[in-house]
């Protein structure tokens, strides 16, 4: 399946629509903090140099891996309640796709949330760093 603007996974498009009506970056920011409760976690005890997305501003760690039915699954967690509300979007974005859609999904879903002009540049660059890891595993999943 190819993946776009207005055609994306329908967990994804349900978070498009709710961020479509905030116009307000601070509400934004406390949208992204309701989601990081969503996030499935990765445990702390699990958190080594394996796991760190590296370039992130925040300690923030992922594990992907696939469910028993071959689908994707990414768990992950962060020091910073924003960045594990990204987390949590990703995830939504992704949880439950094949690893080979995954590992072409397109980052571009950021923009219709409206969430890349209201992230500082190092939160931005976190994050693209966090979904091109994602997108790594899964193609090594896809192949494995």
């Amino acid at each position: 399946m190819s993946y776009g603007e207005g055609n994306w996974p329908e967990s994804l498009q349900l978070v498009i629509e709710e961020f479509s009506d905030v116009f307000d970056d601070m509400e934004r920011y406390e949208m992204l903090y309701e989601f990081a409760s969503e996030c499935d976690l990765l445990a702390e005890d699990r958190w080594c140099e394996e796991t760190r997305v590296h370039g992130c501003q925040s300690e923030a760690h992922i594990i992907c891996s696939l469910n028993d039915d071959g689908s994707f699954k990414m768990i992950g967690s962060a020091d910073a309640q924003i960045v594990q509300g990204l987390m949590a979007i990703a995830q939504k974005a992704v949880n439950g796709l094949p690893p080979s859609e995954v590992a072409d999904f397109p980052v571009t879903f950021t923009r219709e949330l409206g969430l890349m002009d209201s992230l500082s540049p190092n939160r931005a660059n976190g994050f693209l760093n966090m979904f091109t890891r994602v997108r790594q595993d899964a193609r090594k999943l896809a192949v494995a």
